[in-house]
């Protein structure tokens, strides 16, 4: 059969707007038409105003809670699939409800495992996301998932400040191979959070595994949720004897009193992508745009060219 090239299209899910502009900007394209219509009990209908029959479609939406993000984008798969696109790329710079990712106790759901396939079923053929909570995600899937690294954009940032006795930290157990990943890359030493919660998002006790007196940290997490365990974590440190710390955290939720804990903590810089849009500014935070990222991907993906590079942290 001869080589069909079909025709690439960006549509964007409402919480992701800005973002979107800015990828599809990058990728020298424009992002195309959708209108919401929305019912007064909250249902609401994305409507495509263009054809995209045969085309390969771009759907950019991040999905962190609440339920509406997800929801959208599921929406905006199956319309895509019924007005029979050729291809359809689910692009989730944040893939939400990723931290269910295995079943820690009896009678809990796995949550990923779940919207892996909610996605699939809708039609997604292809999934384009950024710093999976846990990389086992990706084998939830039966379709391609193309898993790509922050430290592409952080790293060169961290390079940039040159700071001296630089050292990477991991805020938990979990999140050390991150660690080792950049501190192998920056050619520096690794210190390691221990902590213990009470309950999610409550910590009930932290202690440090390693030396920063004299260190410029910086904690490394692939999310900030209500900044508790980072602040605690800097506030350790900076008792400890660290010079500075920063935290390095890809996806910025940001929720409860997230801003107010930053802005009263010893963190002297929190660094992160506009994966999800903040909730409001602070003058201790940070933005690195993910959009070349994500376009130069898209690019390849949509001439299939080898994206084995991004993987590379």
């Amino acid at each position: 059969m001869p080589n069909i090239t079909t025709e690439a299209k960006f549509f964007s899910c409402t919480q992701s707007t800005e973002l979107a502009e800015k990828i599809a900007n990058a990728y020298g394209t424009h992002v195309g038409n959708v209108i919401t219509s929305t019912y007064s009990d909250g249902e609401f209908q994305p409507s495509y105003e263009e054809s995209i029959r045969g085309t390969r479609v771009f759907i950019i939406g991040s999905t962190h809670p609440g339920p509406r993000n997800l929801m959208e984008m599921l929406l905006m798969i199956d319309a895509a699939k019924r007005a029979s696109a050729r291809h359809i790329t689910a692009v989730m710079p944040y893939f939400g409800w990723a931290r269910q990712d295995r079943k820690d106790k009896p009678r809990v759901p796995i949550a990923a495992k779940l919207v892996a396939k909610m996605l699939e079923t809708a039609g997604a053929t292809r999934i384009i996301t950024m710093d999976l909570h846990a990389d086992q995600i990706q084998g939830f899937f039966e379709r391609p998932v193309d898993h790509l690294f922050a430290s592409t954009i952080f790293l060169p940032y961290l390079k940039h400040l040159n700071l001296p006795n630089l050292t990477i930290a991991s805020p938990d157990m979990g999140g050390s191979k991150r660690a080792y990943a950049y501190s192998k890359s920056l050619e520096s030493d690794v210190v390691i959070c221990y902590k213990q919660r009470a309950k999610a998002n409550v910590i009930s006790h932290m202690e440090l595994i390693g030396d920063v007196t004299g260190k410029n940290v910086v904690l490394v997490d692939d999310m900030v949720d209500t900044a508790g365990t980072l602040t605690k974590a800097a506030d350790l440190m900076m008792e400890r004897g660290a010079l500075s710390v920063r935290a390095i955290c890809t996806h910025p939720i940001l929720s409860g009193n997230a801003y107010q804990r930053l802005e009263g903590s010893k963190l002297e810089e929190l660094i992160v992508t506009d994966s999800i849009p903040l909730k409001q500014e602070s003058k201790k935070i940070r933005v690195l745009s993910c959009a070349d990222l994500f376009a130069d991907v898209m690019k390849k993906v949509h001439k299939n060219k080898s994206i084995s590079s991004s993987f590379v942290m």
